[in-house]
């Protein structure tokens, strides 16, 4: 028996029997957007806006569109927040639970193209949109992402840029490279 998820912070459920023929359209509030600010271990997530085309397959549901956000995020360096801009495509298909054919041999290496999209089990007659959207959002931030103080920081922590290195270990693999 497989543990049940949390509630995700940006749940829009859709029904897989009455699809919407329009795109949908998901903007998180300022609470989901504080929720995911704290999921992603962001200082904020500004603004969140997510427009999905939802196209049924067999045995499966294509979901595409675009994830734009605006965050705030903790420079890996220097650890200060910094804005980002993200714009990611959403290319997902949500697939039955039990549908998927499987190799009969676990080993066996299953390949993908680059135009394979990413598939998400659900169970039921529905499945959750905003907490893939979450989830794109979350794959989408770089987590070694450098803001505009991180050389700041290096400096006042005594790391040089690469090339400006000193010391004599520094002066012979310098010597070694030229000769």
């Amino acid at each position: 028996m497989s543990t049940p998820l949390p509630p995700s912070e940006l749940a829009r459920i859709i029904k897989v029997r009455a699809l919407p023929s329009a795109p949908v359209v998901i903007e998180a509030d300022p609470d989901e957007r504080a929720a995911l600010a704290r999921r992603f271990g962001l200082g904020a997530v500004e603004s969140l806006r997510a427009e999905v085309t939802l196209e049924p397959k067999p045995r499966a549901i294509r979901a595409t569109g675009r994830l734009v956000a605006a965050i705030m995020q903790p420079c890996a360096i220097s650890g200060e927040d910094f804005p980002v801009t993200i714009d990611a495509p959403i290319d997902l298909r949500f697939v039955e639970e039990g549908t998927r054919a499987l190799p009969d041999d676990e080993n066996a290496e299953i390949e993908l193209d680059t135009d394979d999209c990413d598939e998400i089990d659900y169970a039921g007659e529905m499945f959750d949109l905003g907490e893939a959207v979450a989830q794109t959002l979350g794959l989408a931030i770089d987590p070694y992402a450098q803001g505009p103080n991180a050389d700041a920081a290096r400096k006042a922590a005594g790391i040089l840029p690469e090339g400006q290195q000193e010391g004599p270990l520094a002066a012979m693999l310098a010597a070694l490279k030229k000769g």
